[in-house]
């Protein structure tokens, strides 16, 4: 209840002096036009944030952990003056630092004034110190209504609404990212969940990618993304019919797709690419010819026990003696089953699937999806 009172008064406070307390879906959207500064510790922050935000930390971990400390063993009076210790030496720094960014800002080139939306964990004590300071000094600041907590439950509660998904399938080596990503060029709402998460679903998925986020951080990308969708984000943003995203496992590397999205990805329309094996194939050993021999023999025992002693070992020997096409040939019939069988466990499978047959791997297969979503 203290606590509690006491945000209710920082509050109070703070929209006294002109600063905004926004709730999620208006910070979310004034900030597209502003400078998102997080308030919290380097270690919160690197655990997950908002996307685009840029870390201004009021205290250290160690800082912020003696502060709590002296919170919940002493008092809120002696945790506010261990913070004061921490907050008033670096203020002009803190400032300065502020002006560097803003100075880097489209805005400032046309001398309008780039707006500064501050937040940390609740949407307390940080973030009004903060704001108080930069409002102090002359910025046009607001604050996030609940910190990054609300955010995070508006984040989960997007997982639980139904989207309009219109679902690319087909067996490894048919281009469908390839083919999303022409989709998104010719002007279609598209989902990359491989881009996402910075991984390709194999055991081969993280080859020329970047390491994968933690799990929180992925879904607030993927909260972002399905925001842009829907016009969450600005009333400009158009609300897209349809969203084409790619059949994907519930698991991605490290990173699990949110259950009841990815039940609702179950159940949308499936638009399944088939091409001959030969062609998907040479798209894989095409895909993959500059990884290193290492890498690919480490991708393939990750999955020894599923493919089988004696298909490992010949793929292994391929790899080897330089001829990774074989190899390929081998691990492209593993995963067409893999896939086959996750493909026949849908609900009402007939009812969803369109067979799409196609000779190549090409970009004008995109043409090719949209005629076939119009029938």
């Amino acid at each position: 209840m203290r606590k509690h009172f006491y945000f209710l008064k920082c509050g109070i406070f703070l929209h006294a002096m002109g600063i905004d307390r926004l709730a999620v879906p208006d910070f979310m959207r004034e900030s597209r036009r502003g400078l998102i500064l997080d308030v919290r510790s380097p270690g919160e922050f690197n655990h997950a944030h908002i996307p685009g935000a840029v870390n201004l930390p009021l205290f250290s971990d160690e800082e912020r952990k003696t502060v709590g400390t002296a919170y919940k063993q002493q008092s809120r009076e002696l945790a506010i003056k261990a913070g004061l210790e921490f907050f008033g030496p670096r203020m002009r720094s803190m400032v300065e630092a502020v002006e560097a960014l803003l100075s880097n800002m489209p805005g400032e080139a046309t001398r309008q004034p780039v707006p500064v939306f501050v937040h940390c964990w609740r949407g307390g004590m940080r973030s009004g110190a903060v704001a108080w300071l930069l409002d102090l000094y002359g910025f046009k600041v607001s604050t996030l209504a609940g910190g990054y907590k609300a955010f995070r439950k508006e984040v989960l509660a997007a997982f639980n609404e139904p989207y309009p998904f219109r679902v690319v399938g087909g067996l490894t080596g048919s281009g469908k990212t390839e083919l999303l990503h022409q989709l998104e060029k010719e002007g279609e709402a598209v989902i990359d969940l491989e881009g996402l998460a910075s991984h390709k679903g194999s055991a081969f998925g993280n080859y020329n990618m970047p390491p994968q986020p933690g799990q929180e951080m992925f879904e607030n990308l993927l909260a972002i993304e399905l925001w842009k969708k829907t016009g969450k984000l600005h009333p400009s943003c158009r609300k897209a019919s349809v969203i084409w995203i790619e059949d994907e496992s519930q698991r991605i590397g490290d990173i699990n797709l949110p259950g009841t999205l990815w039940l609702g990805m179950r159940r949308s329309p499936l638009f399944f690419l088939e091409l001959p094996f030969e062609e998907r194939l040479e798209h894989i050993t095409e895909e993959y010819k500059d990884c290193r021999p290492e890498k690919l023999l480490a991708s393939i025992q990750r999955i020894s026990k599923r493919l089988g002693p004696l298909e490992t070992r010949h793929c292994l020997e391929f790899i080897q003696a330089g001829q990774a096409r074989e190899a390929f040939r081998i691990l492209l019939h593993y995963y067409d089953k893999v896939y086959l069988k996750g493909l026949h466990n849908r609900e009402n499978l007939s009812a969803l699937l369109t067979r799409i047959p196609l000779e190549r791997v090409s970009a004008s297969n995109a043409l090719m999806l949209t005629k076939y979503q119009t029938v």
